[in-house]
């Protein structure tokens, strides 16, 4: 077994892994850093027709995912570990929440679809709910992906040099400093010539980190004064 596996709740299994199993979480997925298992909640009806839904009660539009049917789902996982159901309404996912499952061994994750999960699953099962943004999706299994990739990145020997990620937009509470790289001098169809910063091409580390951050703290300020603000006052 992995030390970090992932168990995920859903309506369409054949999404994953999706783009988790390209690039370098495809990587670390062959190279067992990870574990991945998706259940297909549907597997857990107990009629002909497959039904994993029905109409709310006190009326209103959509469907509504039946707490029996979640239940026999989750109980067919050997070890849930943290459960986490992707909603709206749920703690919006940042690079601290990110470090915090990403150290977890195991995870599971409910995907829900139509107008969501019947609240005594819930409930019940003291759910923990976890938001991508402030926006609908058709259902959980993208912001379930969104999660993960920003969990593998954080662990070791996924991405690569462990300490690439620690000067990446968020770590530090700023984001990242533009990037650039060959030619030194790039003429575009234009005429244009757009010579990389000089800083960059000095040669001089302390200099090179000095221009780093201030370009960090310039960019924060103008496209994320809410992230900003909370810097300042730690700063």
């Amino acid at each position: 077994m992995s030390g970090f596996n992932v168990n995920i709740l859903t309506l369409f299994p054949d999404m994953f892994p999706g783009p988790l199993g390209d690039g370098v979480t495809g990587r670390a997925l062959d190279q067992d850093l990870w574990a991945l298992s998706a259940t297909n909640i549907r597997d857990f009806s107990t009629d002909n027709y497959r039904t994993v839904d029905d109409t709310p009660f006190g009326g209103g539009a959509g469907m509504v995912m039946k707490p029996d049917i979640l239940e026999s789902a989750l109980d067919s996982i050997p070890t849930v570990g943290r459960l986490i159901y992707l909603s709206p309404r749920g703690r919006v996912l940042d690079q601290k929440l990110a470090h915090e499952l990403g150290r977890e061994e195991n995870l599971t994750l409910l995907c829900g679809r139509y107008e969501g999960v019947d609240q005594r699953f819930l409930d019940a099962y003291q759910v923990e709910e976890i938001s991508i943004g402030d926006y609908v999706l058709s259902g959980g299994e993208l912001a379930a992906m969104v999660l993960i990739d920003s969990c593998l990145r954080l662990i070791p020997g996924v991405v690569g040099n462990e300490n690439t990620t620690s000067e990446e937009s968020h770590e530090n509470g700023l984001l990242e400093y533009p990037q650039y790289t060959r030619p030194a001098v790039w003429v575009d169809k234009k005429g244009t010539e757009h010579p990389v910063p000089a800083a960059l091409t000095s040669g001089h580390h302390e200099n090179i980190r000095k221009w780093r951050k201030q370009q960090s703290e310039a960019l924060t300020e103008e496209k994320r004064p809410d992230l900003w603000a909370l810097y300042d006052q730690k700063s």
